[in-house]
């Protein structure tokens, strides 16, 4: 029986955890590319890094998982010294993970609707729809974030029910305008400036974005669930990008 990939990268993150090395198979650690620019590459094999960081007593719950093609994509909440909620990307070649990205941030919540970052639906439907909610997806990065065209805003959210999950926010789709639309300056507060990838499968759609957060230069990885061809919900995680000269490895973050 093929396991799939999205489950193999299940057992991998788990393996965090338990300390057990038989998951780490899954990576070609000959070819590994880390776009973490806070680890070092290729220091310090899986299993022992793994190992090590399972005599800590972390926890860690890999909540919605899902496959692109040749990538995999998770949404994951940590708890080692304090508790995280990250996305974790993985790209395949020839059946093993060779390169890896993510995005993580301290877990704040629930929000003014009572919604954590990590709550809500985990399995993806409407397959057949994924090249067609990836579109959609694509287009209200790149008009509403990265082109600044809020007055459209309304054009792809739910009429009705939108949930939001960022921790400073509510189900009142106002207050995501309100934020967009912040300024410091004459410069917008969060300000996408570029799309980098957008990875999907069925309703499940993440976009990856990079920008500044109030004036720092700033990762931005974007889960939204499309229902009835809007937007109906939308989990998120910003992470600070630290200064080339404190970078581990020589990969970048995208």
């Amino acid at each position: 029986m093929t396991v799939a990939n999205k489950d193999r990268i299940r057992a991998l993150l788990k393996s965090i955890e338990t300390g057990d090395p038989g998951p780490v198979a899954v990576v070609n650690e000959a070819k590994y590319i880390q776009h973490n620019p806070q680890t070092h590459e290729g220091s310090e094999g899986l299993a022992a890094l793994f190992k090590r960081l399972s005599e800590t007593s972390p926890r860690v719950n890999i909540v919605r998982a899902f496959e692109d093609s040749d990538f995999v994509f998770g949404h994951t909440e940590y708890d080692f010294a304090s508790r995280k909620i990250g996305f974790e990307v993985f790209r395949f070649e020839d059946d093993r993970a060779v390169e890896h990205w993510d995005n993580i941030q301290s877990r704040f919540g629930p929000n003014r609707s009572g919604h954590s970052m990590v709550d809500g639906p985990v399995d993806a439907t409407d397959l057949g729809l994924t090249e067609q909610n990836r579109a959609f997806v694509r287009s209200f990065v790149e008009t509403v974030l990265v082109g600044k065209k809020t007055d459209q805003l309304s054009d792809y959210l739910a009429d009705e029910g939108f949930t939001e999950h960022n921790p400073h926010l509510s189900d009142d789709a106002g207050e995501l305008r309100d934020m967009l639309e912040k300024e410091d300056e004459g410069k917008r507060r969060v300000d996408y400036q570029k799309l980098h990838r957008v990875l999907a499968e069925g309703n499940f759609v993440l976009a990856v974005s990079e920008g500044d957060n109030a004036g720092v230069h700033t990762a931005f990885y974007d889960l939204f669930r499309v229902e009835g061809g809007r937007i109906a919900e939308h989990w998120d995680t910003t992470e600070k990008i630290a200064p080339r000269s404190e970078w581990k490895n020589d990969n970048g973050k995208f």
